[in-house]
């Protein structure tokens, strides 16, 4: 498993941005899956973008073509970039690793609110 810990979280407008940052540390991050994931009140659990250290990333329908993942593998760091932000992409937002092939996540950080509001 990973250390994952998360910044970057706090209020927009909608339309404004954001971006979300995760810290990754622990034996040999680059041989995991990290992503994001969001939970908002009263909803599921929902994955938003994840990328690997090579290959192209995944992106949920609902986010796609708004926010972009990016991976610095020398800081062992995963970033969100999430721009035309919208109400409805208030949530408490957490990044999470798997290692590479398996199916279940089992890493996450402590999560960081995002709220979008006029």
């Amino acid at each position: 498993q990973l250390q994952l810990a998360e910044s970057g979280g706090g209020s927009a407008q909608p339309g404004g941005s954001l971006r979300l940052s995760c810290a990754a540390s622990g034996r040999s991050p680059s041989l995991y899956v990290l992503a994001w994931f969001r939970q908002a009140p009263d909803k599921e659990r929902e994955l938003l973008a994840a990328r690997y250290t090579a290959g192209d990333p995944y992106y949920a329908d609902s986010v796609k073509g708004r926010f972009t993942i990016s991976r610095d593998n020398i800081k062992n760091t995963v970033y969100l970039q999430m721009n035309s932000l919208k109400p409805e992409d208030t949530a408490v937002y957490y990044c999470e690793a798997k290692f590479r092939g398996s199916q279940d996540y089992n890493s996450w950080g402590q999560g960081t609110q995002v709220t979008v509001s006029s």
